[in-house]
Parts: structure tokens; sequence; C-alpha cells
């Protein structure tokens, strides 16, 4: 692991703690981790990218890390419209214009949804597993049994006892879902204590369970995003240049032969499956992430 000095950003509700790779002035790369990651999962990727002279800016999202809320009575929101609200809200306190972004899980969303609403601030996207917004309206429907089993924790989440299991389990929880989600990845062990460090933000149960509660209609979501939810249940088209890395081991979802995301975009598209790659797709395939990012950046 390279140590990547922090930095911290304000906006409206965050101060937004962040790793930068590279000069000031290159052209800009955002990378975006998920539930339940960190910014590690980029150590290999951020530095490589620096060397071909891209700013990279690693964020560690709301709920983890140094980043922290500014005020005590905001809504400790993970839905995913808070989530892209607070990309945009980055980009805008760093005077970016316009960047390349790479996301998968939470970060995969933020970054999607930025790409479907603002492509103008989007110069190319590399999603992992496709596309990523939350399709709310339709949330309740049931779905296979296989699926409906991988999702456990999401219904876990959903009770009391979820929130308690969390709160006193943390680590142990997040761990487990490391090996469920990534089963055949060597280096799982090795690698989880790097990132379960920043799992012991103050706000990380109330940010996770609200995400999960709110993407089934359990909970409300913060009323200045409203607009954006109601946007984002139309399921808007991506039109910026996208690479979607999607494992063929993927504890939560694997790989399926046809391609069902491919309707969503509409611009130049390529959907590449992972062999023996699980759901933390960076950090487990960090060269064919790299390798995505390049071929979109250098094109």
């Amino acid at each position: 692991m390279i140590e990547q000095p922090l930095k911290t950003v304000r906006t409206s509700q965050l101060d937004i703690a962040y790793e930068e790779h590279g000069p000031a002035t290159g052209d800009t790369v955002i990378l975006l981790h998920g539930f339940p990651y960190s910014p590690r999962a980029y150590d290999e990727i951020a530095p490589a990218l620096a060397a071909n002279r891209y700013r990279v800016i690693v964020p560690y999202l709301r709920g983890y890390g140094p980043t922290r809320f500014i005020r005590a009575d905001t809504l400790r929101s993970g839905q995913q419209a808070a989530l892209a609200q607070d990309l945009l809200d980055l980009m805008d306190a760093l005077s970016i214009k316009q960047a390349s972004l790479c996301g998968y899980d939470w970060g995969g969303r933020a970054a999607c949804i930025v790409a479907a609403l603002w492509p103008e601030r989007v110069r190319c996207l590399v999603t992992g597993d496709g596309y990523n917004l939350q399709d709310i309206p339709h949330s309740t429907l049931p779905l296979a049994p296989e699926a409906e089993h991988r999702y456990w924790y999401q219904y876990y989440f959903h009770t009391p006892r979820g929130v308690a299991g969390l709160t006193e389990n943390r680590h142990a929880f997040c761990e487990l879902l490391w090996k469920l989600w990534s089963p055949t990845w060597a280096d799982n062990a090795a690698r989880y204590p790097l990132s379960a460090l920043a799992f012991d933000n103050p706000d990380f149960v109330d940010v996770v369970i609200h995400s999960y509660r709110h993407r089934f209609m359990y909970a409300l979501g913060d009323p200045t995003l409203e607009w954006m939810e109601q946007a984002l249940s139309k399921q808007p088209s991506i039109s910026v240049p996208t690479i979607s890395l999607c494992g063929a081991d993927d504890g939560v979802g694997p790989a399926e032969e046809l391609d069902e995301d491919i309707r969503h975009f509409t611009g130049p598209y390529e959907r590449r499956v992972l062999a023996g790659v699980g759901h933390n797709i960076p950090e487990e395939a960090s060269e064919a992430t790299l390798k995505a990012l390049l071929d979109l950046l250098q094109h």
C-alpha cells in the first residue's frame, strides 16, 4: 500500500476526505469505492494513472474513513441520489469541470448517475457491473430465489436486529461479505484489514442502513434530493463512452451470459467479463481495470 497524504474539501453537507495522485494540471480521473470497501481498492491503479500524467482523485464516500458530516442534524442518507450529489459537489469544490469516472457498487452508482444526468461532466466511464441505477419503484417485485438468497444482508438491514448486528459486529460482518462476494480471491484475508479501518466512521452504520432501506422504499430520502430520485425513476440512459467490467465469480450478482444492461447505454459501450474475479473488481483485477480506463482515456 502506498501511503498518500489525505486532503479534505468542504461541500454543503460534508468534509470529504480524499487522496490525490499525479499532477494537478492533468486530466482528472475520479475513482469511487463501494460498500464495504475503501480507497484501498485502487492502490495499484491510482499510481499507475498518475504515472501517465493524470490527476487522480480517490475520495472516501459518506460514512467511510475520515469523511464527516458537517452538522449533527443532517440526515445520514445513503440513498443513490446523495452519493451522486456528493460526487458532483466534490467536482465543483475542486473546480473540476469534467472528469473520467470509475466506480463499482455504491461508487459505481454515483458514477453512473452523474454520467446519465450530467453527461457533459463525464469524459468516460468504467462501471463495475453495468448500469448501477436503482429502479426503486419496482424494488419490491420478487426476484429469482437464487438472487433473493444473495441479497440476504439487505433484508437483514431492514430489521432492528440487523442494525444491532452491524453496529456490534461491523468488522466481522463486512469481512464475511468480502468472503462471500469474492469467493475465489486469494488476497482476500490480507487485503481486508486495510479497508476495514474505514468502517470505524461514526456514521457508517446509519448511512449503510439508510441506503438499504431507502432502495426498497422502507425509508424516506432527503427531501432536497427528491427531484433527482424522480429523474432516476425514469431509468435515464447513459451516453458517454463506457466499459462495463463484470466479475464472473461475483457473489452478489455473477455475470450473466446475456447483457441485459446494454439497453441503457446509447453511446460507445463494451462489456468485459472477468474470469476468476468477484465483486471487488478494481482490487481483484487492477490490471483489467487500469486497461479499461486507459482504453477509454487514450482513445
